[in-house]
């Protein structure tokens, strides 16, 4: 028997890969973050699944539910929001089964970040501003941040920042870019991004500098840097019609009669 770990998307019901919802739809007890995954995305459950919100247990009874689940016969659906491959607490659950002998696989999800990115209908690379993302967070109760990890470290690249679970934090984040990207450098705060109660607030990072207009504490991502809102940039010769590549001539013309 297997434990299913499934990045159930950011919050809309329908970005979820498929292979995700065949995993559910085939399981017989579904772990879920109760939190942070929508209920609708729950229906895909069969019908005499057993469902359990996780939000109410300590690692220990997670790790308890899935081994009495497999000793019954049952695969296990364990559901974490976004993606599971950043700040989802799948690491520590996998070395647990590791120790029990428990099979398990991972299907990766839709990121906040891309969800976030669609919302504010941008590309976070883009030619001669940037071409890297990092994904960074501030320090946090349930972990600290490296000491090299820093936003002023990150700040230096000039990358697009993506700052997750950080938005109680913003006006410290602000204080902490503005010397590096400058007071009128284009920023976001996405709150449940693909959520029906997404919310979508832009500006500078000076205008951020007391928080945004409306009480939000968290599901919110912080976007920093010139790609946000900007249309000055060169287009790529990803396209061009002098550009050599393996599938497409130099000539688009000539492109077209193969």
């Amino acid at each position: 028997m297997t434990v299913h770990f499934i990045g159930a998307g950011p919050g809309a019901a329908d970005l979820i890969t498929l292979r995700g919802q065949k995993l559910i739809e085939s399981c017989k007890v579904c772990l879920y973050a109760g939190s942070l995954v929508p209920s609708e995305i729950l229906t895909h459950c069969p019908e005499d699944a057993q469902i359990i919100n996780t939000a109410l247990l300590d690692l220990d009874a997670i790790i308890e539910e899935c081994k009495r689940a497999t000793e019954l016969g049952y695969d296990v659906a364990r559901l974490h929001s976004g993606d599971l491959s950043i700040w989802s607490a799948m690491g520590e659950q996998l070395r647990r089964l590791r120790e029990e002998k428990i099979n398990f696989t991972l299907t990766p999800g839709v990121t906040s970040f891309s969800t976030a990115a669609a919302a504010l209908g941008t590309e976070l690379t883009l030619p001669n501003l940037t071409q890297s993302v990092v994904l960074t967070r501030t320090s946090g109760r349930a972990s600290a941040m490296p000491d090299d990890e820093s936003l002023e470290n990150f700040a230096r690249t000039k990358a697009t920042l993506a700052i997750h679970l950080s938005i109680h934090n913003l006006t410290q984040v602000v204080e902490k870019l503005i010397p590096f990207y400058g007071d009128d450098c284009s920023a976001a705060v996405v709150y449940r991004a693909s959520w029906p109660d997404q919310k979508i607030f832009r500006g500078t990072l000076v205008s951020f500098k007391d928080g945004v207009s409306e009480d939000i504490e968290r599901t919110a991502l912080i976007l920093v840097g010139p790609v946000l809102g900007n249309e000055t940039f060169a287009e790529s010769s990803l396209y061009s019609t002098d550009y050599d590549r393996r599938f497409r001539p130099q000539s688009a013309d000539e492109g077209k009669k193969l």
